[in-house]
C-alpha cells in the first residue's frame, strides 16, 4: 500500500527507511500551541489528527493542480493509501506538564531544569489515516464544474496509537545547558533534546522504546501500518 509520511522530521524519515518501507514525504504546517488546561493525551491526539487533516487538504489541492501541472504528490484515483502522521512530546513526572519544542533559550533552560536529576516521559502519537480519491456530490447543472471539483480524498479508516517511554536525566549544570543550546541541536526537538545526539550523555536510563524517544516508535508504527493494510484488503472487493 502507498504511504505518505506527513512529517518534515528527518529522524522519522530515516527510521521508516531503515524498515525498508517505500513512502513519499510531505511536510505540513499547523499551529502546535497547546490549549489552556489541555491534557497531554488530548494535546498529542489533536496534533496527529490535525496534521492528517492538513495533509488531506494539501493533497486535494495537489490533485486539482495536477490537472494542469503534473505533481508527484497527486493521489491516484480509486487507490487507497495511508497518510502517516506523528507527534512527539515530553511529559514531566506530574503527568500534566507538556514539554514541546523550545521557542528560545530561556524556554529550553526552563524545561531542562525540570528534567534535571529526574525522570520524565516521552510520548509519541502516531495516526494512520487510510484515504481514497473518489467522486463527490456536485451540481450537474453547472457545466463549468471541472473534474477537479468532482473528486476529493475521503477517509475510509483511521487509527491512533500512543507510545510512552521513561527517560531519566543526570543532574544538569548551567554549563551543560549553555553548551548544548549553543550546539543548535535542541531547536526542533520535543523537550529540547535529541537522545540520538549530544544529549545522549544526559541520559542515565530509559524504560521503554528507544525509537519512541527519537521520534517514532518503529515496531509499533510498522504494526499499525500492517493493520491498515489488512483493513484495506478486507475493504477492497
Amino acid at each position: 500500500m502507498n504511504i505518505i509520511l506527513a512529517s518534515g522530521s528527518p529522524r522519522r524519515r530515516e527510521m521508516l527507511a531503515t524498515a525498508q518501507l517505500e513512502f513519499t514525504i510531505m511536510s505540513v504546517d499547523i499551529d502546535e500551541t497547546p490549549y489552556d488546561d489541555e491534557s497531554p493525551t488530548d494535546y498529542i491526539q489533536r496534533m496527529v489528527a490535525t496534521k492528517a487533516i492538513a495533509a488531506i487538504t494539501k493533497l486535494n489541492e495537489e490533485y486539482k493542480n495536477s490537472l494542469s501541472t503534473p505533481c508527484t504528490l497527486s493521489p491516484p484515483v480509486n487507490t487507497p493509501f495511508i497518510i502517516l502522521t506523528a507527534d512527539t512530546i515530553g511529559v514531566l513526572s506530574d503527568g500534566k506538564t507538556v514539554l514541546v519544542k523550545p521557542t528560545d533559550r530561556n524556554h529550553a533552560y526552563s524545561m531542562w531544569q525540570q528534567m534535571s536529576d529526574n525522570t520524565h516521559q516521552v510520548w509519541t502519537a502516531v495516526q494512520a489515516t487510510q484515504v481514497i480519491l473518489t467522486p463527490i456530490d456536485t451540481s450537474s447543472d453547472n457545466d463549468h464544474v471541472s473534474n477537479a471539483d468532482t473528486m476529493a480524498l475521503q477517509i475510509v479508516w483511521q487509527q491512533q496509537i500512543i507510545e510512552r517511554t521513561d527517560v531519566t536525566f543526570i543532574p544538569l549544570t548551567s554549563g551543560m545547558m549553555a553548551s548544548y543550546w549553543d550546539s543548535g541541536e535542541p531547536a526542533d526537538k520535543a523537550g529540547g533534546y535529541g537522545i540520538q545526539g549530544l544529549a545522549a550523555a544526559w541520559v542515565t536510563r530509559i524504560n521503554g522504546s528507544y525509537t519512541n524517544v527519537v521520534g517514532l516508535p518503529l515496531s509499533q508504527t510498522l504494526a499499525l501500518i500492517n493493520h491498515a493494510t489488512k483493513v484495506n484488503n478486507a475493504i477492497e472487493p
